[in-house]
């Protein structure tokens, strides 16, 4: 997944941590599609690492419900299954407020200044004319940022899994779906909210953005 210019990058302390995060981001973005056997050996060999990393993070996948395994089957993405939009988004509803909230509340002048060029970056892009598989690697990356703002690590490790089994649903329709730069470019606005510390403007914001996700994805099913 590209990095976004301006926030922080994920920092891996493992090999497992760095094998996890580039399967995830291939289950998450249907580079991996749905229901696609995955092996792990040619996964190791793809990562240029060796197969316990691998292995350790699939492990890990199969609790953010990205993997499953079958007994003498093998392990397989998750198929992605359109009746979970109402689940996902209800808890989404109810966090991604929360979390921009605090994050407005919390945010160092270190954070604020880069959440700051992270908008301006984004509002510098023609999102007109950036394709849609990469408006969503900057999406991800946006809601991660303020996640880890959020200061919460229960928090975070909640809505990084709810928000990328949500983007597994929006990718399926991701070439049908109206206005895609419309709804990645409402984080400017999102993100100048927390740095100037508006936790109730913040919130709002943030509510009315999974708002228009659901109601983006079930205009086209």
């Amino acid at each position: 997944m590209k990095s976004v210019p301006g926030i922080r990058e994920e920092r891996y302390t493992s090999l497992a941590e760095k094998a996890y995060a580039e399967i995830r981001d291939r289950l998450i973005m249907l580079e991996i599609r749905p229901n696609e056997p995955l092996d792990d050996d040619a996964l190791a060999d793809e990562l240029e690492m060796g197969k316990t990393p691998v292995r350790e993070a699939i492990k890990r996948l199969e609790g953010d419900r990205l993997i499953v395994t079958y007994p003498r089957r093998g392990t397989f993405a998750t198929g992605v299954d359109i009746t979970d939009l109402a689940h996902i988004s209800e808890v989404r509803s109810l966090l991604e407020p929360l979390a921009a909230r605090r994050a407005a509340e919390r945010a160092t002048p270190a954070e604020q200044r880069d959440l700051l060029e992270l908008a301006d970056r984004l509002q510098a892009l023609d999102l007109a004319t950036t394709s849609n598989h990469d408006l969503m690697q900057y999406d991800a990356q946006v809601h991660r940022a303020i996640y880890r703002v959020a200061g919460n690590p229960h928090l975070e490790d909640t809505l990084v899994r709810h928000h990328n089994l949500a983007i597994r649903i929006f990718c399926l329709f991701l070439d049908r779906l109206p206005d895609v730069d419309d709804h990645v470019g409402e984080h400017v606005a999102l993100l100048r909210a927390i740095a100037s510390g508006d936790g109730a403007d913040a919130a709002e914001r943030a509510a009315e953005h999974v708002r228009g996700f659901e109601v983006a994805v079930r205009s086209v099913i």
